[in-house]
């Protein structure tokens, strides 16, 4: 269906957005002007101003033809909540005014029982709350069965844990902009803005046909496909890649993008990527909090949108086997009004300096909380991308490029000399060389790489909330910037002039966290080899190894420090995130033993069945048929029935000793077991006939737009 003729994009940017320019238009001066300081320069928000921003707020969305408001969340699910309620408020006399206070907009009450707290709350303890993030802006939803006014709010539990993952970013961004500051003043800044991170999400999905995902429990109830044949042709040729959009899909994304524009999302990159009937959009930095609202906000426009055409968007992260999934690499950088980009090699040598001190945390920190890392990206969906060759490996490390990389070796050594790049770096140190930007090769088999003024995050899944990775990496800099502070304030208290203590400091984290930087071939043998055993690199193939490092006792120290979650919410996500895993693998567990029942093994049988009444009718007429493929159907078709049986049993074990033991008995344990069945199913796919199986094949999935 073609999409609906649109204005400039000028005229739809953000109309659907209760942004500044639509506040200044709509609220006092004074009242703007306070709520203005709280959004920019992270003040305290001014309760006595809220009556008066709900009223413009209410005004502005019943114009845009709203009824409804919603205080929109993300609880620990990566997905998006929402309460929805009326303006109505009802009279006396019988009739009806519509209403919208100051204490509804700042504070709503959800179920907070209903869901996942890791133990926070017991069941019969249902109260929670939600609190309006002034910090991201209100907007209108549009649909075809009407408007909502949404309201991003955070999630908390009555007795004051964070029940989201919006609590934590803020916090996280909070102790970074501290941390910062005060690196930024020991560098010589008297005037310091407000530091945030920033973030930009390239989201890559999957666009299958609906008729197609209808008929395939799996993929509707799972999100990817637990049975299913190898094509002919994959991605072999790399033709899809970069390829012309097929029509159908751009009108799609075209849809997509009016819906984006309007909601204020910088949409700007869609291609085709690798896969066949796998794309990708990717926005413009934003503020970490902003950006990260507003992926939820792509995830559910791509699925809405994908309805209305006729397709079923697959956000999972490996929903064929045998061609690329789909990840969502977080482009990740921090900075400020006044002193830019920390992470961008400036002209002069101050900047430099900055930007090797700000360069050398990260470096710190990853060598670190390299761990927490792959726990915040820890899944039973993004398993099935880490550690092979078309995702990064499961071991964290830094790619610098060969310029930067040298760089900091030879800070490390400390014999600077000059770089093997053109020019020689200004730091007003004679012995440093220049960094010039974008002077070495990208590497796309790193799971963190510098890419001239920012560093990428390769193994976030697609389906994942970008705030775990994003609290992960703030929360990890606050701590890395803290300690260097410490440090430089020594050496300049010690007598040292500011360059001779920025290179004193530099050459101690190399020493220490050196072991980190990377610049090969992170898919190689050599390298898993190299990384573990020589430079000491935790290298944590699954969820179940992975998601106890939330258990140890430097990561507990590390959240606590920083103010950005207690022991307690700590413990809470490790509880939750190990629940989804293991209750995602029993689902596709019991979704495999239903399939092979129900669908595949009957599918067999009818095939044999017919065969065998073919084959005795034409041994009437005297014609002999070879009966291999008979043979071999059954045999296959007894496989599959045994490996089933194999697979029941096992998912009937209850008894662990702990949820550490349950998750790495799905990882160990059920898991292969699935495979197992799968392998025959497959193979009885290549010798049924198309018209007796029962399922979309892969051929028809992928290739037919």
């Amino acid at each position: 269906m073609p999409v609906e003729p649109v204005e400039r994009l000028e005229n739809i940017w953000a109309e659907n957005v209760f942004d500044l320019s639509a506040m200044q238009a709509s609220l006092p001066k004074a009242v703007f002007k306070s709520i203005k300081k709280t959004i920019m320069a992270g003040e305290k928000l001014d309760p006595s101003i809220a009556d008066t921003v709900a009223t413009a707020m209410r005004d502005w969305a019943i114009a845009k033809g709203a009824l409804y408001y919603a205080h929109v969340f993300y609880p620990m699910t990566n997905l998006t909540a929402e309460k929805h309620d009326g303006f109505i408020s009802p009279q006396g006399d019988g009739s009806v005014i519509s209403e919208f206070a100051g204490k509804v907009l700042v504070q709503g009450e959800p179920d907070g029982s209903s869901f996942p707290n890791g133990g926070i709350r017991d069941t019969f303890e249902a109260r929670g709350y939600t609190a309006w993030d002034v910090t991201s802006p209100a907007y209108i939803m549009e649909t075809d069965n009407g408007s909502t006014l949404c309201i991003p709010t955070v999630f908390v539990s009555w007795t004051g844990e964070a029940l989201d993952k919006k609590v934590p970013l803020l916090r996280s961004i909070a102790a970074m902009d501290k941390a910062a500051t005060k690196v930024l003043k020991l560098l010589g800044y008297d005037d310091v803005a407000h530091v945030n991170s920033s973030c930009g999400a390239e989201q890559e999905y999957f666009l299958i046909d609906a008729n197609f995902a209808s008929q395939r429990p799996d993929l509707l109830l799972a999100g990817r496909t637990l049975f299913g044949k190898a094509p002919a042709k994959g991605q072999q040729f790399d033709d899809h890649y970069f390829g012309a959009i097929p029509e159908r899909v751009q009108v799609f994304m075209q849809d997509v993008e009016n819906t984006l524009y309007k909601l204020g999302i910088p949409a700007k990159t869609r291609h085709n990527e690798v896969a066949p009937g796998q794309f990708e959009i990717a926005p413009y930095f934003e503020a970490a909090n902003v950006a990260s609202d507003h992926q939820q906000m792509i995830m559910t426009v791509l699925k809405h949108k994908a309805k209305k055409h006729g397709f079923v968007c697959l956000l999972h992260e490996k929903p064929f086997a045998g061609i690329n999934g789909s990840g969502k690499h977080v482009n990740w950088s921090v900075g400020n009004s006044t002193q830019g980009n920390l992470l961008d090699p400036g002209d002069s040598p101050h900047e430099n300096a900055q930007f090797l001190v700000f360069c050398g945390a990260v470096i710190r920190g990853v060598h670190k909380y390299g761990p927490l890392m792959r726990a915040a990206i820890a899944t039973a969906s993004n398993d099935h991308r880490l550690g092979a060759n078309e995702a990064p490996p499961a071991i964290m490390s830094v790619y610098l490029g060969t310029q930067l990389e040298e760089v900091f070796e030879q800070i490390k050594t400390g014999t600077v000399t000059e770089s093997k790049q053109k020019g020689v770096m200004d730091l007003g140190v004679d012995v440093l060389p220049t960094l010039t930007k974008d002077a070495g090769d990208r590497n796309r088999t790193s799971p963190f790489a510098f890419t001239g003024n920012r560093f990428e995050f390769r193994a976030v899944g697609s389906s994942q909330s970008v705030s775990g990775p994003l609290i992960v990496l703030n929360t990890m800099l606050a701590d890395s910037l803290d300690w260097m502070s410490n440090r430089l304030d020594g050496e300049l208290s010690g007598g040292a002039d500011l360059n001779t203590a920025i290179l004193t400091v530099l050459k101690e984290v190399m020493q220490e966290h050196g072991a980190v930087v990377f610049g090969g071939n992170g898919y190689s043998e050599e390298w898993h080899k190299m990384a573990v055993e020589e430079r000491g690199l935790a290298n944590l193939p699954t969820t179940a190894d992975a998601l106890p490092v939330l258990k140890e006792e430097y990561i507990e120290d590390l959240f606590q420090k920083t103010g950005v979650l207690t022991s307690v919410e700590l413990e809470s996500r490790f509880e939750v995130y190990a629940e989804q895993y293991i209750l995602s693998i029993e689902v596709e567990a019991k979704l495999v033993i239903d399939m092979a029942k129900t669908q595949i093994y009957p599918a067999a049988i009818d095939y044999l069945s017919q065969l065998s009444e073919t084959i005795a009718s034409l041994s009437n007429l005297g014609v002999t048929l070879n009966q291999g493929s008979a043979e071999t159907v059954v045999n296959l078709a007894n496989a599959v029935m045994e490996a089933t049986g194999k697979l029941s049993t096992a998912l009937e074990k209850h008894d662990f000793a702990d949820t550490e033991a349950h998750m790495m008995y799905c990882a160990t344990t059920l898991r292969p077991l699935m495979d197992e069945v799968r392998e025959s199913a497959d193979a009885l796919e290549g010798e049924i006939a198309d018209s007796f199986w029962p399922l979309p094949t892969y051929q028809e999935m992928l290739f037919i737009k």
